[in-house]
């Protein structure tokens, strides 16, 4: 204890020396960088970013402007927290910022994982182009579409077995929606993993995201990584391999079933063992990316749909307006289908709306400049910065956005032009944009309304011990991801029921 005690004090005084031989060099550059706080020898402006980052983030930028440069430690960051700003940055500079800056924690992963390599390496090209054509293709996507709809029912029809009891929306949601991602991909719902298998891997999943966003010491001195004082690399690389342990488990079930003809289940898992067998992907490959859609998938649409909830029974007239939609488009259907969000406009507009006011990424995944020449906004970007897109604080710019922080879901209806998910209107990028743009995006723009769609035709939902809909608490924490501080609570009833 003592020794280790030696080397952090050992170390955060070279870092002090560091801190300061790097201030020079940047005061004799010369070069313009973007305005910000001053900085404390060794944790630079950390002090300033108490409670939620993307909080944190904003309140700066208001004061320091949309493009401002923040000390992380010795680490430069620059951040970003407007649309124009964010215009320019990828429109003119989407290849120079297309690296990860890339969390000590996620060593174990990151060398594999699309999510963590930058998009120069030939590894990431390579496991993009797989995702993109074999899993979230128009194609791909339209054969799975009969196994969503069957368990987006199988979370209908848990609410309807716990029909006037409280429920908790986001982790009812979130069983569902890992089965269906499971499901469509590898043809297996999680619970036929096995019982005890199923647990594991779910915590697993969720314990390697935890801990990425937890404060690392690696992260903020750079030098000090190979020590991993605080043992979180070592932490997440035992979650990691526990994950990789299932699911390759999985693999080496379908590849004993690929020498039985009948076994045949044309699902993705299938295409990624053509791939690994014809020598096209290795075999790691293969569980990397079934890692990484689990892992992406299934979060940013559990998420999202707790919180469209969540505002819906916050905001009545809303609420109202989204039944009357339904009512007069397919109220006279028994089962909902994925195609009928289609003809909801209003509906979409929550859902973008939901996604607008309450990211599930607020901060994306943050880049980094991998060349000299980036310049936003008049200032230079460091080569080896990390660059934040505040896409909390981009999405609610009272310049590109009237009421920003009000519900609104009318907004998108009432544009000169349509909105769309794909990251081409700066003002929304609940998704990214770019070449980094969320590669699940067309899975998450199906499945979200869908699932809100069916939750709100099957029932009506009321809040417990007789809360209001202005008791309801939406207030936001974020870890590695944007939720709720109070998970949303709420007693279904069925749709017949007279309130």
């Amino acid at each position: 204890m003592e020794l280790e005690s030696w080397l952090v004090c050992a170390a955060l005084a070279a870092a002090a020396v560091v801190y300061y031989l790097t201030g020079v060099t940047r005061r004799r550059s010369g070069r313009r960088l973007p305005p910000g706080p001053t900085a404390l020898p060794v944790v630079g402006n950390m002090l300033s970013l108490r409670g939620d980052m993307h909080h944190a983030l904003a309140r700066l930028a208001r004061e320091y402007g949309p493009v401002m440069t923040l000390k992380l430690g010795p680490v430069t960051a620059v951040v970003v927290s407007s649309p124009d700003a964010a215009r320019e940055a990828f429109s003119k500079h989407d290849r120079r910022l297309a690296a990860r800056a890339v969390p000590d924690a996620t060593r174990a992963v990151s060398g594999r994982s699309m999510i963590w390599l930058p998009s120069s390496d030939p590894r990431w090209k390579t496991l993009r182009g797989v995702v993109a054509t074999y899993v979230f293709s128009p194609r791909s996507l339209a054969s799975a579409r009969g196994v969503r709809e069957r368990k987006v029912r199988d979370i209908v029809a848990y609410f309807a077995r716990h029909a006037g009891e409280e429920v908790d929306v986001g982790q009812v949601v979130y069983g569902g929606v890992i089965n269906l991602v499971s499901r469509s991909f590898f043809s297996i719902n999680v619970v036929d993993v096995g019982a005890e298998s199923a647990r594991g891997l779910r915590e697993a999943v969720e314990e390697v995201i935890l801990a990425i966003g937890k404060p690392n010491v690696s992260d903020l001195v750079p030098f000090l990584r190979p020590l991993d004082l605080q043992g979180w690399r070592r932490w997440t690389t035992k979650r990691y391999d526990k994950v990789l342990g299932i699911l390759d488990g999985i693999i080496d079930s379908r590849l004993a079933d690929a020498s039985d003809t009948t076994e045949k289940h044309d699902d993705f898992l299938d295409s990624l063992v053509e791939l690994m067998t014809a020598g096209k992907i290795a075999r790691d490959n293969v569980t990397t990316i079934m890692f990484d859609v689990l892992a992406a998938g299934t979060d940013t649409i559990s998420i999202t749909v707790e919180w469209a909830m969540a505002e819906l029974l916050r905001n009545p007239s809303v609420m109202a307006k989204v039944r009357a939609e339904m009512k007069d488009t397919v109220g006279g259907k028994e089962t909902i289908d994925e195609d009928d969000t289609e003809k909801l406009p209003y509906l979409q507009a929550v859902v973008k709306e939901a996604m607008r006011l309450h990211p599930v990424a607020p901060i994306l995944i943050p880049h980094r400049a991998e060349e000299d020449g980036v310049e936003i906004d008049g200032y230079a970007v460091p080569k080896g910065s990390t660059v934040i897109f505040n896409a909390w604080a981009i999405m609610r710019d009272p310049a590109a956005w009237e009421r920003p922080d009000e519900f609104m879901p009318e907004r998108f209806l009432h544009r000169a032009k349509e909105v769309d998910f794909r990251g081409k209107d700066f003002e929304f990028i609940p998704f990214g944009t770019g070449r980094r743009l969320c590669p699940g995006l067309p899975m998450a723009e199906r499945v979200v309304p869908f699932i809100l769609v069916s939750l709100l035709h099957a029932f009506h939902w009321r809040l417990p011990n007789g809360m209001s809909a202005d008791e309801l608490d939406v207030t936001e924490k974020f870890t590695t991801v944007n939720v709720l501080v109070h998970p949303l609570k709420v007693i279904p009833l069925s749709a017949s029921h007279k309130n």
